[in-house]
């Protein structure tokens, strides 16, 4: 899947979803150790030169990404990679094309060019194939832009490519198909939440945290400061989702900046 862009500039894979994949998560099915050490190096920022050279060029298949890692291995190896990721990309693409609902096991085999027999052998569910989706492209699709973000500027580009990712990007689409069926199946919900979004949360206070400085004379303590940012963070992005899953309307840039200007007056950014 093409790696959202913001600017002109795409950023390495952000190293902190590393603390994302580790979170401890409900299992998402059998899928083999090279499956989840591919998906786990995506994730967490230490996939090959080739990996990150294909996210920088914005317009590469997940293959590009895991490719250089099963060189090595034998024949056998080399085929049930090629499967799995056929399997990932087939997934997004029906997603669009046909939505959740439309969505099933024999149309992603059928597509990838595979038995469902393989896609049980690592994913129970379509759920699940979308989660490791999701968990791959937030590597580079929710990125912070800098890698120590320490300014309000670094913030600003943060929420729009936020903003790009969930409005525009077909990892959005994932990400809002599996919210709206979180709010029906609990296990989904648990494995959304519990593996992805609150790990997601902490990193992205902690971030907009030393974008706003730490502590200050305003608020003098780590949980202060804290707390600052965590409700900060809700104003910024609650819009977001509710714009894009509500209204069904594009997160245009310049609701973007709007938004931003609103809750950050005093850091506008002209051009």
């Amino acid at each position: 899947m093409a790696a959202t862009v913001v600017n002109g500039q795409q950023p390495p894979p952000d190293k902190d979803h590393a603390a994302i994949a580790a979170q401890p998560r409900p299992a998402t099915g059998s899928r083999s150790g090279a499956s989840r050490a591919a998906g786990d190096r995506a994730v967490g920022g230490r996939a090959t030169g080739a990996a990150r050279a294909a996210g920088a060029s914005g317009n590469a298949k997940k293959s590009d990404a895991v490719k250089g890692d099963v060189a090595s291995a034998g024949g056998s190896g080399r085929r049930s990679e090629a499967a799995r990721l056929a399997v990932l990309n087939a997934t997004d693409d029906l997603l669009v094309e046909v939505g959740f609902e439309g969505l099933t096991i024999e149309g992603i085999a059928a597509a990838a060019g595979v038995a469902k027999q393989t896609i049980y052998r690592w994913w129970k569910s379509k759920v699940d194939i979308l989660f490791d989706n999701l968990v791959l492209d937030a590597a580079t699709g929710l990125a912070w832009p800098a890698g120590t973000p320490a300014d309000p500027a670094d913030l600003r580009a943060y929420i729009h490519r936020f903003a790009d990712f969930l409005g525009a990007a077909p990892a959005g689409k994932v990400l809002q198909a599996l919210l709206g069926h979180a709010q029906l199946d609990s296990r989904t919900a648990e494995l959304l939440h519990g593996g992805f979004l609150d790990a997601l949360r902490t990193r992205d206070i902690a971030h907009t945290r030393a974008c706003l400085g730490g502590a200050t004379d305003k608020h003098p303590t780590d949980k202060d400061a804290a707390d600052e940012a965590a409700v900060l963070l809700d104003a910024l992005l609650a819009p977001l989702y509710h714009r894009a899953m509500v209204l069904r309307r594009p997160l245009d840039p310049a609701f973007v900046d709007a938004l931003l200007d609103q809750h950050l007056p005093d850091q506008h950014l002209p051009g």
